[in-house]
């Protein structure tokens, strides 16, 4: 019974850590909110990261942060400089276009 207790405060403070890190390169990429003009799309990807821990949901900038990191980190690997979000975030997922456009 006296776990419990420390399960959930260690629970709770991680709900506010940052896991994502930048990748090599992914620095250099943009973030958009829209489909930018005059630029080439590459692909798009859909990434992920846990949005609730031991039901104690995370911040959701945090988890939205995360999931930017998470598409930046993918697109130099599709040859693109700018990332845009296809959607809202949900259940910890979303999906982003990617882009090269020419600078």
């Amino acid at each position: 019974m006296r776990k419990f207790p420390l399960i959930l405060l260690l629970s709770l403070s991680a709900a506010g850590c940052t896991w994502v890190h930048m990748a090599p390169g992914a620095s250099a990429v943009r973030v958009v909110s829209a489909a930018p003009t005059g630029c080439d799309k590459r692909g798009e990807v859909e990434v992920s990261v846990k949005h609730s821990i031991a039901f104690v949901e995370r911040n959701p900038l945090r988890v939205r942060e995360e999931l930017e990191t998470l598409a930046r980190n993918e697109a130099p690997g599709l040859n693109a400089d700018t990332i845009s979000p296809l959607g809202e975030p949900a259940a910890g997922s979303q999906r982003f276009a990617a882009w090269h456009c020419a600078r």
